[in-house]
């Protein structure tokens, strides 16, 4: 897996935009496929979006396309993930995580048990 610090949350209006990075530690970063997830209060963790370990091809939930873009900068070693047109309903406590190449987030879902901190995302109504 690959250790890293979300940053970039915070309270925003509904309609207005933050832009999150995952900075990792590891000199391997550009080695691992990288995701997005949240977890709201009361709810499951989710996968919002992926990116290979190149950006050829990136992956959204359908909630967030045409809101939310993923890219990366390997040379930084950071993941980021651009917001716009926030809503209330993505409001969560955003993570990130390496994986699969195939951007399948089930299995990073269902087994992975080293979550960072995140960074909470709030939007007001």
């Amino acid at each position: 897996q690959v250790p890293a610090v979300e940053s970039g949350g915070g309270l925003v209006q509904a309609g207005e935009s933050l832009r999150l990075s995952c900075t990792a530690s590891t000199s391997t970063f550009d080695d691992w496929s990288m995701g997005w997830f949240r977890q709201a209060p009361g709810k499951a963790r989710e996968g919002v979006s992926c990116i290979t370990w190149d950006g050829s091809s990136t992956f959204y939930t359908e909630s967030v396309k045409g809101r939310f873009t993923i890219s990366r900068d390997n040379a930084k070693k950071t993941l980021y993930l651009q917001m716009n047109n926030l809503k209330p309903e993505d409001t969560a406590v955003y993570y990130c995580a390496a994986v699969p190449d195939s951007l399948r987030v089930e299995k990073v879902l269902a087994e992975y048990n080293s979550w960072g901190q995140g960074t909470q995302v709030t939007v007001s109504s």
